[in-house]
Parts: C-alpha cells; sequence; structure tokens
C-alpha cells in the first residue's frame, strides 16, 4: 500500500515535470517564431515593404537614390585605378538644399574619410559636430558588400545620419557595388541604430590602418576630395574619421565669420592634439588645458614627427586665456614653414588634395606646402581645436610605413618641382 502511494506520487511529479518541459518547448518555439516575424518584417520594411501608405516615402526615396547610383557603375578617378561611387546616399539636409527648399544654407560641412573598419567612429562624430557631414569610404574585396550594405542600414535606422550625413564608396576600378537588397549576411538582425554600430564594431580590428588586404593602397587624397567634392558648402574642415572638433565649433566659426569676414586667401588653423584611449574626449579648450597640462593630452603627432605640428606654437595657444573666454576669433596669424602640416577650416575653393599620394607619408603636407605657395595665409583660432582618439606610437604602424613614406618623399620632391610651373608668378617656395 505504501509501496503503491510512492509510486504514484512519482508519476504526478514526472507528469507534472513534461508537461513543464513542453510549455517552454512551445514558448521557445512561439519566441522563435515571433522573433523571425519581426526580423522579416524588419527586413522587407528595410526595404520599402509594410507599412502605411506614404509612411515610407522618404526612405523610399533614399532606397531608390542609391540604387540609381550605384546602376550607374560610378566613375574613374584620374587614374583609372578606382571606381567612385559619389552621393551613394544623401542626407535630408542635402537633399532639401538641392530642391531649393527653404531652410538654413550649408556654410561649414566637416569631410572626413574611412575604410569600413574605424566606420564606427562616426556614431561619437555625429554626435559631436551635429551638422552636415560628407563621409567618403574605402572598400576592397568581400568589404564592398559589407560597405555598401551597413552605409543603407544606417541612413535607414539613424535619424541624426539621415539628416546630416552624406556618404560616397570608393573601391578599385575592377570591383562593382550593388544595391543590397538581399544581403541577408550583413543586414539580418539590424532593428536600429545601435544594432547598425554594433555590426561596425565587429570589424574595427579586422586590419590596422594602411595594411588592408591584398596589398591595397589606400588613396587618402582621393577621398579627401571625393568628400569636399561631395558638399557645396563655402568651408569645409578636412579631418580623420577618429579625431573630433571641439563642441560648438560649427556654431562659433559661423557666428565669427559673420562679425569679421574672412579674406579668401585665408585659412583657420585648428591646433591638434591626441589623447590617451581611456580618456573622456575635452569639449572646450579649459578641459583639454588641464588634460594638457597632466600630460592626458599631448600635441598631435608629438612622437612620430614633432616638427609636423611644432609652428602651431603651441605654448603660446595654451597660454593665450586673454581671449578664451570671448567668442571665437583669430588668436594669431603664421606663415607657413616645412613641415607643417595643419587641420584647418577652408574655403571650399582651396586647392584639392594631390591623388598620387596614397598610404602613409606626405599627403596632407602636399597640401598645405600648395597653400603656401598659392598665398594662403594660416590663422590660428583662440579656442577651437581638434583631437585624436589616442595616443599616435611607433609600434602600432604596419609594417611598410618606412617604406611608403620613402617612396613618397621621392613623389614629394617631384610635388614641389612641379608647384613652380603651377604658380609662376609666385615667390614663395616650400
Amino acid at each position: 500500500m505504501h509501496l503503491s502511494k510512492k509510486c504514484s506520487f512519482f508519476k504526478v511529479v514526472l507528469v507534472a515535470l513534461l508537461i513543464v518541459a513542453l510549455l517552454q518547448l512551445f514558448y521557445l518555439s512561439f519566441l522563435s517564431k515571433f522573433h523571425g516575424k519581426q526580423q522579416r518584417y524588419r527586413y522587407s520594411e528595410l526595404f520599402g515593404g509594410t507599412g502605411k501608405k506614404n509612411a515610407h516615402t522618404e526612405k523610399n526615396s533614399r532606397k531608390e537614390h542609391m540604387r540609381y547610383s550605384l546602376s550607374t557603375g560610378g566613375m574613374f578617378d584620374s587614374s583609372g585605378q578606382y571606381r567612385v561611387y559619389r552621393n551613394l546616399i544623401k542626407s535630408d539636409f542635402t537633399s532639401n538644399q538641392a530642391l531649393g527648399s527653404e531652410g538654413r544654407s550649408n556654410v561649414l560641412t566637416l569631410c572626413t574619410h574611412t575604410t569600413i573598419n574605424n566606420l564606427y567612429h562616426l556614431e561619437s562624430l555625429v554626435q559631436r559636430w551635429q551638422n552636415p557631414l560628407s563621409v567618403a569610404i574605402f572598400a576592397h574585396g568581400q568589404d564592398v558588400k559589407f560597405a555598401t550594405a551597413l552605409v543603407y542600414a544606417l541612413s535607414f535606422f539613424c535619424p541624426q545620419i539621415q539628416a546630416l550625413v552624406d556618404f560616397h564608396l570608393v573601391c578599385l576600378s575592377g570591383e562593382y557595388a550593388s544595391f543590397p537588397e538581399h544581403d541577408h549576411e550583413h543586414l539580418s538582425g539590424l532593428e536600429d541604430c545601435a544594432s547598425v554600430f554594433s555590426r561596425l564594431e565587429t570589424h574595427r580590428d579586422k586590419y590596422k590602418n594602411y595594411a588592408i588586404h591584398g596589398n591595397v593602397s589606400y588613396p587618402n587624397n582621393l577621398l579627401r576630395n571625393v568628400a569636399r567634392s561631395g558638399t557645396e558648402a563655402s568651408y569645409v574642415l578636412v579631418i580623420d574619421v577618429d579625431m573630433a572638433p571641439s563642441t560648438d565649433l560649427h556654431p562659433q566659426f559661423l557666428a565669427m565669420i559673420a562679425r569679421r569676414p574672412p579674406a579668401g586667401d585665408e585659412v583657420f588653423v585648428l591646433p591638434a592634439f591626441e589623447i590617451r584611449h581611456v580618456r573622456k574626449l575635452p569639449a572646450s579648450k579649459p578641459e583639454l588645458v588641464q588634460l594638457y597640462q597632466v600630460g592626458e593630452v599631448r600635441p598631435f603627432y608629438e612622437e612620430l614627427c614633432p616638427r609636423c605640428q611644432a609652428p602651431t606654437n603651441y605654448s603660446q595657444w595654451v597660454n593665450n586665456h586673454a581671449r578664451d573666454a570671448g567668442p571665437l576669433d583669430v588668436a594669431y596669424t603664421l606663415a607657413w614653414v616645412d613641415p607643417w602640416e595643419p587641420f584647418y577650416i577652408g574655403p571650399s575653393a582651396v586647392p584639392l588634395y594631390d591623388e598620387a599620394f596614397k598610404q602613409y607619408g606626405f599627403n596632407r603636407i602636399s597640401q598645405a606646402c600648395e597653400l603656401h605657395v598659392a598665398g594662403y595665409r594660416f590663422s590660428v583660432l583662440t579656442s577651437a581645436f581638434v583631437v585624436h582618439r589616442g595616443f599616435k606610437v611607433q609600434g602600432e604602424f604596419h609594417a611598410k610605413k618606412d617604406e611608403e613614406n620613402k617612396h613618397n618623399r621621392v613623389l614629394f620632391r617631384n610635388f614641389k618641382v612641379a608647384l613652380k610651373t603651377k604658380y609662376l608668378s609666385s615667390n614663395r617656395h616650400c
């Protein structure tokens, strides 16, 4: 009798456990189907599928523009080595300007360039700048497909990027980019802006800068020119994607040129710094100076090429407190000296970068040299700056850095000779 009751009890427990297990399986199946349905909905929404009439009009327009841009096959650069897709994605700001819509005109655009492994920096750059950006991306091999898909996803899921960022794509001339409508590999699982940047983070350490697989050269000056040509702004600021300007630089600069219309031969230098990776980027000059004084911030390229930024005169700038509290203005004006390669805001008419320079070395100094020969003056701003994330140190560079620098040094010598012919009436040289 006692044994019989014990058996009945175990049967009840067993049945209860089976019921619980079945309910869990049912719940997991439901979740899987629900998630799959949700993903199919998000994927169809990504390409203008479901939704109320006209609900996706704006995003469909962006999709069709990208589809058309890709269908043209892009254009070759002057060397014939690269294929360029300009304005692959147009921001709402640029589109409204093209349509002649009412609203603010574009006075200053931040132009930048990157490979797909550094594109994750765009999130913080957009948050810091909060005004029009023009971004040129270089991709090679399988990264062309990945870049096309993720750029489209960024323009779809990220409202601030939709509003402000124009994208351009550059690849090798033998490669083509295609519309990512059936690219489930790269687009599945993307649900919002955060998920897109998380996907980009997975590529951040794919290779070191300038060490692209397949021994492919990174065309930094071509990319800078593509980004510049993608804007109709009166002024441009060209920086690398892993740098950031001081907070509120855009409105401060606009207020400054409204007070003192600049001359056509003037560029406005932003002292460049680099900060330890663990530190939060300073927003203002007082924050930066405080970090500078304790060694957490230092002049850009201080370890690699101190002469390349020394003409900025960091000591004078850091200790020039008298006008820091007032509106942005010119602190002092300098003559260019070799080998200064400043970051600056300049009129859109400044000479383009020489596209013969690729990889590492002399790509920016060549353009600064030409500005000097062309008659430009370099005015350093009182409280504006740019800062690079992380200290630049010798051991972090790719293996062929010195070899590339040597090759580009020869190019630079020839470039300086050519400037004498280009600017016959100039009494300046570099």
